[in-house]
């Protein structure tokens, strides 16, 4: 099938897509060829990461378009719509703290995150800077030196702020408008990099504290002082025309791609980023499809300098900001310099990298094997737990590729409140895998429960019930609570070496579900109210359950409370389950 549908690609611009066996896209790329580009998945032999995906290929299909900018457009609108598994860049990315300068209608400054950057004319964003602490530093700098607002909201008396010089007083007085803007001129051209006006003000205020004799301010500016020496010395770049810029490059080794990217802010290094994965597709549509969705969440400078190998008047066009290659003088210097920090990185992490990958990805290659599966990416696992038969709950924690993917852990309360463990799972399952069904969501490979025989058998009847064919196997526990066996869907043993890596990535997941499970028990504890704890109780209605409330007010009273006491308002039946219950609810949180 796919030889056929190989002879009928156009040699035209445009995005493929790749399909696994439960048609679902498990890759999304783009090509100026599509035909060169698709054939190429099929026509030679491919190691690491595109030999697996080459394998869950069923079949794949295309979407021509007329330039090859609109096939890169389209890329990523696909990537951000599908999630494609074997499209990995970023999908683990951070955002970036940033100091924003808010213009009105008062000016301040505050440290955000934005995971999408939006332009404002009445907000001007500055970095980004490579840590929290960082930002921190120099928002409280310019806080101290400058009359910024700083108090939340609106407060109509003049606070401790104003009074110590710190502030305007913008909430109570209306301040002289040339003299906030000569303050918004210094402070954005500090945080553009010229910091030759605040260094003055740093001296003469040092000065000044040192002759009234307030040594220990003196000392915190002189500390200031230092700080933005050490900026100076530590990032300072050969580059002097204070653009905002970032540099991008690359370094390739044994089936993995190391992306590096400098960001220059006012000609200083503010911070870098460092991203290495495995190679899936043509490495020069990675690192363009890299910058693509990078600048979906980070803010675009004014120049961008790349490797030769990258279309600028692609990226340009995507990203609506000057694109550049450069051959000679400092820049390329520079650019150089990226490179040789992308091979260090790759270099430093590899030996990492292929251990975790042994004790990832491979395990889960061997648990795939052993299981007799076709392929095994997604994996869900769950759990339950309850309190001496009450406040049941259930957990879904999920691992891709051998590692934990917490956007997808699930918490679900149980509506059966008693200790159930074969219609707690009927209850979950059902719920879980009849909302993917409806929502078209992602399906697993396999399904883990915690428990044995029964827990299995609850699954599968759910799983049958809507006509759903995934695996399901159980991990049953010894004596002494630890992962002993685990037990396939036809309720027989498999045997594994407790020394292999499939046997210590099945422990961790069981450890995981385990302990997000507990969490969510603690936290239904922790927020159910005295009132909803009373419901509990068979035999405690609104009437009883209010004069409780009334007479003693809190669960430890109600406990210490004799049964004679209790008899006042329950019977006496009552009165001792009640005792009981707030004896081990008590004592267990």
């Amino acid at each position: 099938m796919i030889e056929e549908n190989l002879k009928l690609v156009p040699h035209m611009p445009g995005s493929y897509q790749m399909y696994d066996k439960n048609d679902v896209i498990i890759y999304v790329g783009k090509a100026k060829d599509l035909k060169k580009r698709v054939t190429s998945y099929f026509n030679r032999e491919h190691t690491g990461k595109t030999k697996k995906l080459v394998n869950d290929i069923k079949y794949f299909k295309y979407i021509v378009t007329n330039t090859e900018e609109e096939a890169f457009i389209l890329e990523l609108n696909l990537i951000k719509k599908y999630n494609p598994k074997y499209n990995i860049l970023l999908r683990d990315d951070k955002s970036y703290p940033y100091i924003e300068y808010i213009k009105k209608p008062y000016p301040r400054l505050k440290i955000v995150r934005y995971l999408k950057i939006k332009k404002r004319k009445d907000r001007l964003l500055f970095g980004p800077y490579p840590n929290q602490g960082s930002a921190r530093k120099m928002v409280n700098l310019l806080n101290r030196i400058y009359p910024l607002k700083k108090c939340e909201g609106n407060p109509k008396r003049l606070c401790l702020y104003y009074h110590i010089g710190q502030c305007l007083g913008y909430c109570v007085i209306k301040p002289e408008q040339k003299e906030i803007e000569q303050m918004e001129e210094e402070v954005l051209s500090f945080l553009r990099g010229n910091d030759k006006i605040v260094k003055e003000k740093l001296l003469n205020e040092i000065e000044k504290n040192s002759l009234n004799l307030n040594y220990e301010i003196a000392l915190e500016l002189k500390n200031d002082l230092d700080y933005i020496e050490i900026l100076n010395q530590k990032q300072k770049v050969e580059l002097t025309d204070l653009v905002n810029r970032d540099v991008i490059n690359y370094y390739i080794n044994n089936g993995y791609i190391s992306l590096e990217v400098f960001f220059l802010r006012g000609g200083k290094l503010v911070g870098n980023k460092n991203a290495t994965y495995p190679i899936t597709d043509d490495y020069v549509s990675e690192i363009e499809n890299y910058i693509g969705q990078f600048y979906l969440k980070h803010e675009i400078p004014k120049e961008i300098i790349v490797p030769d190998e990258l279309n600028i008047n692609l990226l340009s066009a995507l990203i609506d900001t000057k694109v550049i290659h450069v051959q000679k003088g400092k820049k390329k210097r520079l650019l150089d310099l990226v490179e040789t920090n992308a091979k260090i990185s790759l270099e430093n992490k590899f030996e990492i990298i292929q251990r975790d990958e042994k004790r990832t990805v491979l395990a889960q290659e061997k648990l795939k094997d052993i299981l007799g599966l076709d392929s095994l990416y997604r994996i869900d696992v769950f759990d339950n737990s309850n309190l001496f038969g009450s406040y049941s709950v259930s957990a879904m924690v999920v691992f891709k590729d051998g590692k934990p993917s917490k956007n997808d852990y699930r918490k679900f309360k149980i509506s059966i409140d008693k200790n159930d463990d074969y219609n707690t799972m009927r209850e979950v399952i059902y719920r879980r895998y009849q909302k993917m069904l409806v929502k078209e969501e992602e399906r697993p490979d396999l399904i883990i429960v915690d428990g044995g025989e029964k827990q299995i058998s609850a699954a599968k009847e759910i799983l049958d019930l809507l006509n759903i064919n995934i695996k399901v196997v159980g991990l049953k526990k010894n004596d002494k609570h630890r992962t002993n066996d685990l037990v396939d869907d036809n309720l027989k043993t498999i045997k594994l070496d407790r020394d292999s890596d499939e046997f210590h990535l099945l422990t961790r997941m069981q450890d995981e579900v385990h302990r997000f499970t507990i969490n969510y028990h603690k936290q239904i504890r922790s927020k159910g109210s005295i009132s909803s704890i009373l419901d509990n109780i068979e035999g405690i209605g609104a009437s009883r359950k209010k004069m409780l409330l009334k007479k003693y007010g809190s669960l430890k009273k109600m406990q210490n409370a004799t049964i004679d006491e209790l008899k006042e308002i329950l019977p006496e039946t009552v009165a001792i389950n009640l005792q009981k219950y707030l004896k081990e609810f008590l004592e267990v949180k």
